[in-house]
């Protein structure tokens, strides 16, 4: 059997992905974005699952994006087949439901970018830098571009895909990229405070709140109100909806159960 590239290491309700490829900067090749891509089909249907923590392994890089090496055969896509596996991982991470936060813990480059701009939420070492650096070997990050296009401002965006240089973590944290920048000691703190700040809250609000945001996300604001109008009114009859109310009248914490 292969050896499994993506290390998962479930803990209570918090599964952690961890791109297992040290000695090539955690770069991407066809076998860890499959078997990122089916952590991610799969963990919905996890019983308990609250938040999942993407990261990689060591202290270098976050994800150095594809692998370029000799036989990685990266770029290698039969012209039959419409779609990669690396767009396949993105649409999966699209779908997911759980929260998705990423551990930046180094350099997050090309293919690490879309890895990045997947997750909902990120949290960066500050020596960490963050680029499009296609450009510089006759590519451009077309797939990534589909993500990051929406996430950061436009004029930041077309510089990083023109020029290939990078951004600062700092530079990161202004732009929206990341939603905080610490020091590499205080990296799996702020993680385990971020997480604690989403497992607190209602699971069925965050699960179809997840699934909503991505319905509307290409919607007209008249077409993206009334799907909502219907959304707010099927979630309140869920018994997560009612225990939340009540917890909010009686003063107490409220005891999710997930439905």
């Amino acid at each position: 059997m292969t050896d499994r590239l993506v290390k998962a290491d479930r803990h209570e309700a918090i599964l952690t992905l961890t791109i297992d490829r040290a000695p090539v900067r955690n770069a991407l090749n066809e076998q860890v974005m499959t078997e990122l891509r089916d952590q991610l089909l799969a963990a919905p249907r996890e019983a308990g699952l609250r938040a999942i923590v993407i990261t990689g392994a060591g202290e270098r890089a976050f994800c150095a994006g594809a692998d370029l090496k000799p036989g990685a055969q990266t770029f290698v896509q039969d012209p039959s087949i419409p779609n990669t596996a690396y767009s396949d991982l993105l649409r999966a991470a699209a779908c997911c439901t759980v929260p998705l936060i990423a551990r930046v813990n180094g350099h997050c480059l090309a293919g690490g970018m879309g890895v990045l701009a997947m997750c909902d939420m990120a949290v960066a070492v500050a020596d960490a830098s963050f680029g499009l650096p296609e450009v510089k070997v006759g590519v451009f990050p077309m797939q990534v571009a589909a993500l990051l296009q929406s996430i950061l401002p436009r004029r930041k965006f077309d510089e990083m895909c023109i020029t290939g240089e990078p951004l600062t973590a700092n530079e990161a944290l202004a732009c929206g990229l990341v939603n905080y920048v610490v020091e590499r000691d205080e990296l799996d703190a702020r993680v385990t405070w971020l997480l604690k700040r989403i497992i607190s809250k209602s699971p069925t609000a965050i699960r179809r709140g997840k699934y909503a945001l991505q319905a509307i996300r290409d919607m007209t604001l008249p077409q993206a109100l009334s799907y909502m109008e219907g959304q707010i009114v099927s979630l309140a009859l869920t018994e997560d909806a009612r225990e939340g109310l009540a917890a909010f009248n009686d003063k107490r914490a409220p005891r999710w159960t997930g439905r």
